[in-house]
């Protein structure tokens, strides 16, 4: 990993910016800070950072909005920062594109590690830094590096994921990373310690949606009738998720 990574960090409490400041630049990271939305987009107008750590709880526009604008509109690491217990926050944080949470007040050691991951698995991928190209085609991998998952195909050299015959489909790191999972153990029960220990690298808590949140919008992007019952990760009652592979042509 890229030690002079360039963090944005976007919270209107100047104490915990300058907290996380001091921190994270005794860590050997470069900071940029934003209070709002609009400076937030001034710093990544100015300089493209490689994660942000984005505060819920902003005046004027939220941290879930921007968190969903900058996952549509820039490929870069996005951890949210939820108030301590603020279960809905770290779901639907997630569900908008974060890849990863951590709960105030939080423990530095315990964000670090967590940012150091998230940069791991987003500069891991080819052209991880930077806005998303909408216009410009991406060259066709070759077809033997490729696996089947459902509808789509998945090549584990490039990181990256395209529909069986058609286009490029896009998918974050930790759904790669599920992805991978999958593939490396078919027709095996996986549980969500289990899987969070593979993605996040940390054992799954009561009440953690993360994992179950990640595989309903993987499962929008695999499934051959993703309005259906799901036939290609099938859910075990009592025990976690499972990849049938050869499951694309079922109903």
């Amino acid at each position: 990993m890229n030690v002079s990574a360039r963090v944005l960090v976007v919270d209107d409490d100047p104490s915990v910016r300058a907290l996380l400041r001091e921190y994270l630049q005794g860590h050997g990271f470069e900071i940029a800070e934003a209070a709002t939305g609009s400076e937030m987009r001034e710093q990544i107008e100015r300089e493209l950072p490689d994660a942000v750590l984005l505060d819920v709880r902003l005046p004027g526009e939220d941290g879930l909005v921007l968190a969903r604008y900058l996952r549509e509109h820039y490929d870069l690491g996005i951890i949210m920062v939820t108030a301590s217990g603020d279960v809905v926050d770290r779901v639907v944080g997630l569900e908008v594109g974060a890849d990863d949470y951590i709960a105030k007040p939080f423990d530095l050691r315990e964000l670090l590690a967590r940012l150091k991951s998230v940069l791991r698995r987003s500069q891991a991928t080819p052209g991880g830094k930077g806005p998303l190209a909408e216009a410009e085609p991406q060259p066709s991998a070759p077809p033997s590096r490729r696996k089947r998952f459902g509808r789509c195909e998945v090549d584990l050299e490039s990181h990256r994921m395209f529909e069986v015959g058609g286009p490029e489909v896009t998918i974050t790191a930790m759904e790669f990373d599920l992805l991978s999972t999958f593939l490396a153990n078919p027709n095996r029960v996986l549980t969500r310690d289990q899987l969070l220990q593979q993605t996040r690298h940390r054992e799954w808590e009561p009440f953690d949606r993360s994992i179950d949140i990640r595989i309903g919008r993987l499962r929008r992007k695999v499934e051959p009738d993703p309005g259906g019952e799901p036939q290609c990760i099938r859910t075990v009652r009592n025990a976690g998720y499972m990849f049938v592979p050869g499951s694309s042509s079922s109903g």
